[in-house]
């Protein structure tokens, strides 16, 4: 060991003399002098293989010794290994401060009593060089631009003396280099935006010495809206010459709209001109209006600028199918959206029976008077989802006949925009309920919220967001004024862009740097357009629901499961929960923002922390009148590894999802007039409980006929939501937060019906068929030194691992 440290510490000591000497040479060949710039170098650590370095003891802040950067890099096969790679800055005459290390790292023996030698410090690093400008570079590595390639950087600035820009505008202005009049500054770094190749910009880190780490700017939708036509469609053509189409079995969004114009060059490849319907032949199936090839755009690639500001290639999971449901000229009779809703539906089972499909639709009625209750409309969407098919001789929704499993829907909704906009917005949109049918218990409702809170377009100076980064956005309606009796909507919420509002408190849109960009409808005289509302939101979460299925060939009610699963709520967001109120206004907060916003990620994939488990099953609710079936789950459990977490706080999130049949008629909504055809509920077991007392906990539950007047009960209290807020809908999602040595307990979900009109219309009761329904279980651990997933993995038979990602 000895000796094995004396060679580790000369190799690092020559590493650092060499780095030393090829800072003064990069220098002078630089041929540029900043005045005022503090000469130095920046020191690129490189960590032992799977080894976290010390990142502390690589800084000294009293001698100008300065951390700036952390990257991980992922070693090739057979044995992939994380590298950490850690960029410092040393002033000149300070690597003394190393020298100094490294010589006490090599000693036999210290040579006072009590002297460190930095092993557990120096032991960690694998090797050290003289950094580049990668060594700076934050973002993905393959986000890091050809070397002649100029584009625009994300410039972030240590602060030191005060004269930081100063002498970055000197910088550029030697350089000839476009540097932003706009910036942003935080307690230690300034931001501003620089327009350079990284041969230009690998200069200032030899002479500038300010530089703390780079990036690439984030590209927004007023740099490609506010192109000329000729240079979108250049800009279009690169992205389709990226594109790889999607398979013929791949699943489809269908879009319910005004039409989609499929001759776009960045949409014909996904949207096959048999998959183009219309209601009324004669209306033809090209979108008259935009707002059909807006969405179409957006639920097959999402906003267009992330994959525009990109060189990777994009392939597409997932298809297109539209029909259109808007005449050219006036509108369809109110009365009739229900039929026309399922006449569509029929239109592309008809044509491709066999794809899975999920409907998008963006189109809602304009009126707020339902308040939750519903209607012919959103009972057909309702009707449809459980598997009502539309029969065009009878002009009715019924089952197939002789179907034991009739196909069941997936409908994306929006909420519906807000009447007008106000800069207060959030009390308006509070009083603003969800548009008809937003309100169907079974459609996956999306509501808006946004990110887009920073404007870079000077012409805009006198204006300023009206949404904070990460609170709703101003367009969208809630379910904060619904009676208890009706479901949470929105479900999720998503991107829906920000408007602004100036000094007299006037407001408006859109803002090309607030709004997302998608696909015009008139491509032949430009491909892009800008949108934006709740309309942009829903058609990007149907893009996440086919996305999710083209992995998981799962049910619709599994993939709405996984989408609300997959949402958390933002920091702003629960910064309105202070105060007073408890339950209350957590109950509000659902209702404002459902879910919070997904992640496709987290929908998709678990992590060693975060073990996610997924059940589909069939129960039969009642029988002759009666409670019938109950259903104990025993997961497969990581009991020893949360054992041995001790206190540590662990979370358990379950989230329940089926479709109900709906019972449209306004007659109380009591007993046999009830809107939900059954219900369903989840609980779990208790620490202190044998699994027999859980199992008649869980019948006695069932066998209370109003639920409404049950005391919270159960575990109500342990959970954040809580079985009086969560269980409102065809959909239940709540978290429980605790010990993990409590977690290790509850292996055990129950699911168990509550009264529905099929019990008491035992006629009509389909229970006998099953009624289907997901669950969704995540455990998450703060815990960075356990494994929860692989100990699962090994129980249920999956590979551990697939290409270095779990699964």
């Amino acid at each position: 060991l000895p000796w094995s440290r004396l060679n580790h510490g000369a190799e690092l000591m020559q590493s650092l003399e060499q780095a030393h000497v090829q800072a003064k040479e990069r220098r002078l060949d630089a041929g540029v002098q900043v005045q005022g710039a503090v000469p130095g170098l920046y020191i690129q650590f490189e960590s032992q293989p799977d080894v976290a370095m010390r990142l502390e003891g690589l800084e000294a802040r009293a001698s100008g010794i300065e951390l700036v950067a952390v990257t991980y890099h992922q070693t090739d096969e057979p044995e992939p290994k994380t590298i950490e790679r850690a960029t410092v800055f040393v002033p000149d005459g300070k690597l003394k401060h190393f020298f100094s290390r490294f010589e006490k790292y090599m000693l036999q023996t210290p040579k006072k009593r009590g002297e460190r030698r930095y092993e557990d410090l120096l032991d960690r690093i694998g090797r050290l060089r003289l950094a580049t400008l990668r060594a700076l570079w934050t973002d993905t590595a393959e986000a890091y631009p050809d070397e002649g390639k100029a584009i625009w950087w994300e410039v972030w600035l240590r602060r030191h003396d005060g004269r930081e820009l100063q002498r970055l505008t000197e910088f550029a202005r030697l350089l000839n280099l476009t540097l932003s009049d706009r910036r942003l500054e935080f307690d230690d770094r300034i931001v501003t935006l620089l327009y350079a190749s990284p041969i230009q910009l690998a200069t200032s880190i030899d002479v500038l010495n300010d530089l703390a780490e780079v990036r690439k700017a984030k590209e927004s939708a007023d740099f490609f809206a506010s192109l000329p036509p000729e240079e979108q469609m250049e800009w279009a053509k690169d992205v389709r010459a990226r594109t790889t189409g999607p398979d013929d079995i791949a699943p489809a969004v269908c879009i319910l709209d005004t039409g989609v114009n499929r001759g776009h060059l960045l949409l014909e490849n996904a949207l096959a001109p048999e998959d183009c319907h219309a209601i009324d032949p004669d209306w033809g199936t090209n979108d008259h209006d935009g707002h059909g090839t807006e969405m179409a755009g957006l639920a097959l690639f999402g906003d267009l600028v992330p994959l525009l500001d990109s060189d990777n290639p994009h392939f597409l999971k997932h298809r297109l199918e539209s029909v259109k449901i808007l005449p050219r000229d006036g509108a369809n009779p109110p009365d009739l959206y229900g039929a026309i809703t399922a006449e569509a539906t029929g239109r592309v089972e008809i044509q491709a029976p066999d794809r899975r499909r999920f409907f998008s639709m963006a189109i809602t009625a304009s009126d707020k008077r339902d308040r939750g209750q519903p209607t012919s409309w959103s009972a057909a969407v309702d009707a449809l989802s459980v598997g009502r098919t539309f029969d065009s001789s009878r002009q009715g929704l019924v089952y197939l006949d002789g179907e034991s499993d009739s196909p069941r829907r997936l409908f994306i909704v929006s909420t519906g925009n807000v009447e007008a906009l106000e800069v207060a917005y959030l009390d308006r949109s509070d009083t603003e309920p969800v548009h008809d049918p937003a309100q169907a218990w079974n459609a996956l409702t999306v509501g808006a919220f946004t990110q887009k809170a920073h404007i870079q377009d000077p012409s805009w100076d006198d204006w300023k967001p009206i949404a904070r980064a990460g609170d709703l956005s101003p367009w969208s309606t809630t379910s904060v004024s619904f009676q208890n009796l009706w479901p949470i909507k929105p479900d999720v919420v998503f991107e829906g862009g920000n408007a602004v509002c100036n000094s007299k408190g006037e407001v408006d849109y859109p803002v090309p740097d607030l709004s997302l960009l998608s696909t015009y409808y008139k491509p032949n005289e430009r491909p892009f357009v800008l949108t934006w509302a709740t309309s942009a939101a829903s058609a990007q979460v149907a893009r996440m629901a086919a996305i999710i299925s083209s992995e998981y060939p799962v049910w619709p009610e599994t993939v709405r499961a996984l989408i609300v699963h997959s949402a958390q709520w933002t920091r702003k967001m629960k910064q309105h929960l202070s105060g007073a109120g408890g339950k209350r206004r957590r109950e509000m907060l659902v209702r404002r923002y459902g879910f919070g916003a997904p992640d496709l990620t987290r929908a998709l994939r678990s992590a060693n922390d975060a073990l996610t488990l997924m059940i589909q099953s069939r129960i039969r609710p009642f029988g002759g009148g009666k409670m019938r079936d109950m259903h104990l789950h025993q997961l497969p459990w990581p009991k020893d590894e949360l054992e041995g977490l001790g206190d540590s706080p662990v979370q358990l999130r379950v989230t329940l999802s089926y479709f109900i049949e709906p019972n449209p008629g306004r007659c109380g909504w009591k007993r046999r007039y009830r809107y939900a055809s059954h219900g369903l509920r989840f609980t779990v077991i208790k620490p202190t409980e044998t699994v027999d007392e859980f199992r008649k906990r869980i019948n006695q539950l069932a066998l209370e006929e109003d639920e409404e007047k049950r005391n919270a009960g159960g575990d109500s209290s342990d959970w954040y939501l809580g079985e009086q807020t969560r269980n409102h809908g065809s959909l239940h999602s709540d978290i429980w937060v605790g010990t993990a040595a409590d977690l290790a307990e509850r292996g055990f979900i129950g699911i168990y019906p509550v009264s529905g009109w099929w019990k008491d219309h035992p006629k009509r009761d389909r229970s006998d068929r099953g009624a289907p329904y997901a669950l969704v279980v995540s455990v998450e651990t703060e815990a960075t030194d356990v494994d929860i997933w692989t100990p699962v993995a090994n129980q249920v038979g999956l590979p551990i691992e697939v290409e270095g990602i779990k699964v």
